[in-house]
């Protein structure tokens, strides 16, 4: 019986050892394979973004929505210090080497230059993956590609031959938007009368060239435009003379201020004087203006500010405008490519362009929802769907010669006569030769 009594209490005994075992492992075993799914380091994406104002915020809103949906990724932004271009930071950025899955470009001819120094993250296995090609039409990824290959996503588009006026500007001189050239310089005099600089150029880095760029389109074409940026033709061309002497026709009426102004003014200064001050009567800049005139200004649109087409010319070209885009850049370089195209994937979704569309900005994604466009969203819109387009020339340019063309037609606003458009034009095809080789 002693001994009886001994085995069950060993026994026991057992049993109970053998259960803390068991219990031991089981915890140990559930932290470790709960450990990678609260690791976030390993799932970092990170991208330059070099943007400011409201279309910082907008991105910044996209990174936000899309860590929200994928707790696992944390979105970590490389800082870029730029003035005038961010080409220059980016490539600092790069050529210091660091690791980096996506960045923001405004420029097709960046997207070329980073491909050639072998920066870049072919998309096109992404492509066939996600199915972009239903989201994107074909002119979107051809325009995000190289030699055939895909490496960029766009996420906002946009009208860049439109101008900018405060209602109550215009209804206090007595004018209406113009619809033609000559009813354009025809409201110089009335606009100067009632204390108002007509039309504002902000020359003191790149903005200088919408006025150029949209009226060469408006008087040669959108295929001349790409014969001129490709250098198929000279930058001395006729074309190219024809348009600095339709924009010295501006100057001679009195549009603008004087070159000095023009040369202190960034764009958003003008959109200050435009929708704020009051004090400009109108000026031609991209969609972005909206937002900031939603966001910043606190103005409702359509109602306190309008927007319209730049006055037809009566050239048989008026049915043409300058676009642009920002898009997504893979780079090759970054640690978390599937990360990436998920972040481009979600841009493009609904979820994506309806972030987009309460800033004000329109996605070329066909998912996005057009009931959430403001008035002047949608205008635009209307406006483009039957005018040829071509994409910012200046953008187009290899960075050398685009800062070159840029510098020459701040020159040719000191001096808009013809022996001087006959040097501002020889200086920018002695740049394109050098560079088109």
């Amino acid at each position: 019986m002693k001994k009886g009594r001994i085995g069950i209490k060993t026994i026991i005994v057992l049993i109970v050892i053998i259960l803390a075992i068991v219990l031991f492992y089981f915890n140990f075993s559930s932290n470790k394979k709960e450990t990678p799914i609260k690791t976030s380091s390993i799932n970092k994406l990170t991208i330059i973004d070099w943007l400011g104002g409201i279309n910082r915020d907008s991105v910044k809103a996209l990174e936000a929505g899309f860590m929200k949906k994928y707790p696992n990724v944390k979105v970590v932004e490389i800082p870029v210090t730029w003035s005038g271009d961010a080409r220059g930071g980016i490539r600092t950025v790069l050529m210091g080497g660091e690791k980096i899955d996506l960045v923001v470009s405004a420029w097709p001819s960046f997207v070329k230059e980073l491909a050639s120094a072998g920066y870049t993250r072919s998309l096109d296995k992404s492509w066939t993956k996600y199915h972009w090609d239903k989201l994107l039409s074909k002119s979107w990824r051809s325009l995000g590609s190289v030699k055939g290959v895909s490496y960029s996503i766009p996420f906002v588009y946009g009208d860049r031959s439109g101008l900018w006026y405060l209602k109550k500007t215009f209804k206090n001189a007595g004018i209406k938007p113009p619809k033609t050239w000559d009813e354009m310089l025809g409201g110089f005099k009335t606009l100067r009368a009632n204390g108002i600089v007509p039309m504002g150029i902000p020359a003191k880095t790149w903005a200088q060239g919408e006025t150029f760029e949209t009226l060469y389109i408006r008087i040669n074409g959108v295929k001349m435009a790409s014969k001129l940026v490709a250098h198929k033709i000279p930058w001395t061309d006729e074309s190219v003379k024809a348009t600095f002497r339709k924009w010295r026709e501006l100057l001679q009426a009195g549009c603008c201020a004087k070159p000095n102004t023009m040369f202190a003014t960034e764009w958003q200064d003008s959109a200050d004087n435009v929708l704020k001050k009051g004090k400009t009567g109108y000026f031609l800049m991209g969609m972005w203006v909206n937002a900031r005139a939603i966001s910043d200004y606190k103005l409702k649109p359509d109602v306190d500010y309008g927007f319209f087409q730049f006055p037809a010319l009566g050239l048989g070209h008026d049915n043409t405008s300058i676009i642009d885009d920002k898009e997504f850049v893979a780079l090759k370089s970054g640690k978390n490519p599937k990360a990436a195209d998920e972040f481009l994937g979600y841009m493009l979704s609904k979820e994506g362009t309806k972030i987009l569309a309460k800033f004000g900005f329109a996605s070329p994604s066909n998912k996005i929802d057009a009931t959430l466009f403001d008035p002047i969203t949608k205008k635009s819109i209307n406006i483009m769907k039957g005018l040829k387009v071509h994409f910012v020339l200046g953008d187009m340019l290899p960075s050398d010669l685009s800062d070159e063309y840029r510098m020459e037609l701040q020159k040719f606003l000191q001096n808009p006569s013809d022996a001087n458009i006959d040097a501002v034009t020889a200086d920018i095809e002695a740049k394109a030769k050098s560079l088109y080789k």
